[in-house]
């Protein structure tokens, strides 16, 4: 890996940079091209990639079979509306619910669209039976999306400062609380709606027992019971859903981020009598689930089925994890995840080790308050692996040092 700096912006890239709204921190860093795990700057610096574009590039960068998809149906058919169907739109609806057990699927551009179209799905689901039936429970610390509706279901105070007024009906419960949660599904409540690790909220895994007497008390009770598993999706814990992981079986599930390898789409997956909720006219999208982000996630769908793949994120998440714990580190409090969703819990502010790793060339996320995370592209080699955690040790080592906080050891 080339050593680095941080990149400076010249005079006329900061004029650009001022022509954007201000909804960015940015890092400074200008990006060109990729290749693997592997993201080069326009300095021609080298960094490890462990953002994957927010758990976007599954596949990581320049995929020469997803490259080719994408040319290819480029060159054929990359638009049309959806009072038609193209064939790489059939071939992903047949092959997405055949891979996650689901009957029905609905495409649509974004998380936040999948989880906003997921909501209407639930609304209609229990109004349909009793108008005041439309109450959807989440829980707190969870992240849904940057829309209105979107931003209300999420269980964040943070992201609720100066847009209201909200969508109504929404409540919020304790994660791992089962007696709080039996007391909030009452009567008027038509969705549970839960990520199986809230990935915003700061990598926390949800229990699977508390999950698993969720699910129990929906079917009883004609409550929905919904996976938000747009970060979690798409193998990013090993396995296509984190839910099958779980041992769930959600009636609905959002999806989007690591679907199409970084084209956008999104998408609402749906079985049994939620399947049939909505009808023409009821949910609609004007670039959903066109030719060219369908063939694009075919590939991807196509790699993660692939014999072997799958374990083999299970394994890299597990031997990235391992290196992590075995630092010892005086700052770290915590390791945990799922498959190659990690998160480090650190007593400094994590934005402090990610600017001190990108010093040492290593790309990295917040979630939280106190956690730093780590969503690599599912391809990721133990070559990148390795490199990428001694560049982090490195990074906690720099902050230590500089924030002197020996009396944590």
């Amino acid at each position: 890996m080339k050593e680095t700096s941080k990149n400076k912006l010249s005079n006329k890239d900061v004029t650009m940079e001022d022509r954007f709204i201000n909804t960015y921190t940015r890092t400074g860093l200008v990006l060109d091209h990729g290749a693997g795990a592997r993201l080069y700057a326009t300095d021609g610096n080298e960094y490890i990639d462990f953002m994957a574009g927010i758990g976007v590039s599954s596949l990581g960068h320049g995929y020469p079979k997803l490259v080719a998809a994408i040319a290819e149906q480029a060159s054929k058919l990359i638009h049309v509306s959806n009072y038609f169907i193209t064939e790489p739109s059939i071939k992903l609806a047949q092959e997405l619910t055949d891979a996650t057990g689901y009957d029905k699927v609905f495409f649509c551009n974004s998380g936040a669209e999948a989880n906003e179209g997921m909501f209407k799905l639930v609304r209609k689901y229990g109004s349909s039976k009793n108008p005041d039936k439309n109450v959807i429970v989440t829980l707190k610390q969870s992240f849904h999306g940057r829309t209105i509706t979107a931003i209300t279901a999420t269980g964040q105070d943070k992201f609720h400062k100066y847009f209201g007024p909200f969508t109504p009906g929404f409540e919020y419960a304790e994660p791992d609380d089962i007696e709080a949660l039996d007391k909030m599904l009452g009567p008027n409540v038509c969705a549970f709606v839960f990520e199986p690790i809230q990935g915003e909220g700061g990598v926390r895994i949800i229990s699977q027992e508390y999950l698993k007497a969720a699910e129990k008390m929906c079917r009883e009770r004609d409550i929905l019971f919904c996976a938000d598993e747009v970060q979690t999706g798409m193998g990013r814990t090993g396995a296509i859903l984190a839910c099958e992981r779980l041992g769930l079986k959600p009636d609905v599930s959002a999806i989007a981020k690591g679907l199409a390898g970084g084209v956008p789409i999104g998408a609402f997956l749906a079985r049994g009598d939620a399947a049939e909720v909505l009808q023409p006219g009821d949910h609609g999208t004007t670039f959903g689930g066109g030719p060219l982000a369908a063939s694009a996630a075919l590939v991807v769908l196509s790699e993660l089925k692939r014999p072997g793949f799958l374990d083999e994120v299970d394994r890299k998440g597990r031997r990235l994890r391992a290196l992590i714990e075995s630092f010892h580190h005086p700052i770290v409090k915590d390791v945990r995840g799922m498959g190659l969703m990690i998160g480090v819990g650190v007593k400094v502010d994590p934005h402090e080790v990610v600017s001190a790793a990108q010093s040492h060339g290593l790309l990295l996320l917040t979630a939280g308050d106190d956690t730093v995370r780590l969503l690599p592209p599912l391809v990721v080699t133990d070559k990148d692996i390795e490199e990428g955690a001694a560049a982090l040790e490195l990074a906690l080592s720099d902050v230590y040092t500089a924030t002197n906080l020996v009396h944590m050891v």
